[in-house]
C-alpha cells in the first residue's frame, strides 16, 4: 500500500456561498505538494462586519506550508473567486494561472497593490494541461455567468479530479463557451475518481434557463418605456449587459456606463476578444445633453450597495444625472440572501421619485449562472464520478447535494471548512481538521476575526462609548475631578440631568474614596472607573456603554 495520499481541503467556500479557497495535494502525509483553487473573497454587512472592506478566507494554514505550493488556478473572474489573490500574494508568492480574461482582471487587481504582472500565466484551456508538481491541471470551458469561466480536470497518481468551479448548463450563453456535454464525456471516458461541485441551486428543481433567451422580454421592455431607463445587473456578467445595451439601442438609445466594474468588465471583455460588437457609449457628460427618452444607463449597484451608482442616484445626482418621475428602473438581477434590505431601499427611494421599479419577480429579465438540480445531475449522469464533493454551498446545499448522489450509488462526502478528506483508495475519509476561520481588509491592513477589532466594533456601535480621564499629579493624588466624553449615547438619563455630568460626579465620589494603593497603580484605577462608569450609565439609560480610560500622571 502506498504511503502516499491525495487529499481535498476546503478553506472557504463549503459551508458558505463566496470566499473559496480550495486545497489539493498528493504526497507523504503532511509533506504534500500543494496546489490551491481559487482564493476568493466575501462581503461584509452592517450587523456582522461594520467598516470592513472585504473578507478573505484565513490562510495560515497555507502559509505555513508555502514552499509546498506548486500553483494557485484561478476557475473565473467572480470576485468570490479571484476577489483575494492581490491580498494573498505577498504571503504565498506561488504562480498563478488563469485563462486570459481572468488573467486581465487579476492583473489588474495585482497592480492596484504592485505585484508583478508575470506573477500571474494566461493559461491556454483543455487539451493544454500544466504540470504542478504531482499535478496535471487543464482548464475546461465551462458554462457560467462571466465569460471564461473553467473546470479545473486535475490528474494525479491518484486519479484523476473534476473541479467543477462555478457553472450551468448553458447552450446559448451569448458572451463565453456554450457548456459541452460531448467533451465532458470524453473527459471522464477512463474514469473520474472525484467530481467536486457547484451546489449554489441544489434546492431549484426545475432546469435552468439559458443566458439566450432573456432578449425579447428586455427588448420589449425597454421599447415600451417613455422617459430615461436605467437597468443594473452584476457587471461581471457581461453577456447580460450586452443584451441589455442592444435593447436600448435598438430602442434608439444612447449608451451610459455607470460605475469602476461595470466599465472595467466591458473594457476586459472587449480587451481580451471575449465579446465583440458592443454598441457605442458616451459619457455622463454627453447623456445631460440628451433628451431623457433618448438615454439608457447601465449601472453598478444591483444588491443595494451604498457607494455603487445605483444607490447614488437613488440619493439623488450621480456624474450629474438623476432620476425623475416618469423614469424607469430595471433590476435584471436576483437579489442574493442578505442583500434584501439595501435592495428595498433603493427601490423605495426610486418610487418616492416617481420612478417605475422593476425587478424580476415574474422571472422574465434574469437567469442564474448556476446549474439547478436536474442540471447538477446532467453533469454528475456524464463524468459518473466514484466520489462526489459538494462544494460552493451552504451547509444545507452540501447535505442535500450528498442526498442526490447517495441516490445515484456515488459515494457523497460532506466536507466543510477546514475538514481534510483523503481520497486514496476507494474509500474517503476524513484525515484531519485544520483550523480556519477569515480575515478582514480593514482599510489597509488585514485583521483576524478573532483579533478583537471588529467585535469591539461592533460593542461600541450597539453600546456607545465613553472617554474617562483623570489626572494624578506627582504625589499620587487626583487633580480636579475625572472628565468623561460620550459618543452615540443620548445625552440626558433618567434622572433628567446630562448623562455626563451624572456620571463625571459618580467617578468624582469613587475616586475620592481610592485608597493610596488604587491611586498608585494604572490596572485598579482602570478598572475601578470603567466599573464606576458603566454602571452609572447602566442607571441612567439602561446601557453600558464601551469605556476607554486615559490616566495621565504629572511625574
Amino acid at each position: 500500500m502506498s504511503s502516499e495520499r491525495l487529499i481535498y481541503l476546503p478553506l472557504g467556500g463549503a459551508g458558505e456561498i463566496g470566499m473559496n479557497a480550495y486545497v489539493y495535494g498528493y504526497g507523504k502525509p503532511g509533506k504534500e505538494r500543494l496546489i490551491v483553487v481559487d482564493l476568493g473573497v466575501a462581503f461584509p454587512d452592517m450587523d456582522t462586519s461594520p467598516g470592513v472592506d472585504l473578507i478573505i478566507a484565513d490562510i495560515a494554514w497555507l502559509e505555513k506550508r508555502r514552499k509546498q505550493i506548486e500553483a494557485i488556478f484561478v476557475t473565473h473572474a467572480h470576485e468570490d473567486h479571484v476577489g483575494a489573490v492581490a491580498h494573498t500574494y505577498d504571503r504565498l508568492r506561488a504562480p498563478i494561472y488563469a485563462r486570459n480574461f481572468t488573467a486581465n482582471i487579476a492583473r489588474r487587481k495585482m497592480s492596484e497593490y504592485k505585484h508583478p504582472d508575470d506573477a500571474i500565466t494566461t493559461a491556454q484551456v483543455w487539451p493544454a494541461q500544466i504540470t504542478a508538481g504531482p499535478f496535471t491541471v487543464g482548464f475546461m470551458p465551462i458554462s457560467h455567468s462571466i465569460p471564461e469561466s473553467s473546470a479545473l480536470i486535475i490528474d494525479s497518481p491518484a486519479g484523476r479530479i473534476v473541479h467543477s468551479g462555478d457553472f450551468k448548463v448553458d447552450v446559448t450563453p451569448g458572451v463565453g463557451e456554450a457548456f459541452d456535454a460531448a467533451a465532458f464525456a470524453e473527459i471522464a471516458k477512463d474514469g473520474v475518481k472525484a467530481l467536486v461541485c457547484d451546489s449554489t441551486n441544489v434546492f431549484s428543481p426545475e432546469p435552468g434557463r439559458s443566458e439566450g433567451t432573456l432578449g425579447p422580454a428586455i427588448e420589449e421592455l425597454v421599447s415600451s418605456a417613455k422617459g430615461m431607463v436605467v437597468a443594473t445587473t452584476f457587471a461581471s456578467n457581461v453577456a447580460r449587459v450586452k443584451t441589455l445595451a442592444q435593447a436600448g439601442e435598438r430602442a434608439g438609445r444612447s449608451i451610459v456606463l455607470l460605475g469602476r466594474a461595470m466599465k472595467r468588465m466591458v473594457d476586459a471583455s472587449l480587451e481580451t476578444g471575449v465579446m465583440k460588437d458592443f454598441p457605442p457609449t458616451i459619457s455622463p457628460e454627453q447623456a445631460r445633453g440628451i433628451p431623457r427618452e433618448n438615454v439608457m444607463l447601465l449601472v453598478t449597484g444591483s444588491q443595494g450597495e451604498r457607494r455603487a451608482a445605483s444607490a447614488q442616484l437613488a440619493r439623488g445626482k450621480y456624474m450629474g444625472l438623476e432620476m425623475k418621475e416618469g423614469d424607469m428602473f430595471l433590476f435584471s438581477s436576483k437579489t442574493i440572501p442578505g442583500n434584501e434590505r439595501g435592495v428595498i431601499k433603493v427601490m423605495n427611494s426610486f418610487s418616492e421619485m416617481g420612478v417605475d421599479v422593476v425587478d424580476d419577480s415574474n422571472g422574465k429579465y434574469h437567469v442564474s449562472g448556476h446549474a439547478n438540480r436536474p442540471d447538477l445531475e446532467t453533469l454528475h449522469d456524464i463524468i459518473k464520478p466514484q466520489i462526489l464533493i459538494p462544494m460552493h454551498g451552504e451547509h444545507r446545499h452540501l447535505r442535500e447535494h450528498v442526498k442526490i448522489a447517495d441516490a445515484k450509488g456515488i459515494a457523497g462526502v460532506l466536507a466543510v471548512n477546514g475538514m481534510m478528506i483523503d481520497l486514496s483508495g476507494n474509500a474517503p475519509k476524513i484525515a484531519e481538521y485544520i483550523e480556519t476561520g477569515r480575515t478582514y481588509l480593514d482599510g489597509s491592513v488585514q485583521v483576524g476575526a478573532l483579533d478583537g477589532v471588529v467585535r469591539d466594533r461592533i460593542r461600541m456601535a450597539l453600546n456607545g462609548h465613553m472617554t474617562v480621564t483623570v489626572i494624578i499629579d506627582d504625589s499620587d493624588e487626583p487633580l480636579g475631578d475625572p472628565w468623561v466624553d460620550a459618543m452615540g449615547l443620548p445625552e440626558m438619563g433618567t434622572s433628567k440631568s446630562p448623562l455626563v455630568d451624572v456620571v463625571e460626579a459618580d467617578l468624582a465620589q469613587w475616586l475620592g474614596r481610592a485608597s493610596p494603593k488604587t491611586l498608585r497603580d494604572d490596572k485598579l484605577l482602570d478598572d475601578g472607573l470603567r466599573k464606576i462608569a458603566r454602571q452609572s450609565s447602566n442607571n441612567e439609560i439602561g446601557k453600558k456603554p464601551e469605556v476607554t480610560v486615559v490616566v495621565s500622571r504629572l511625574s
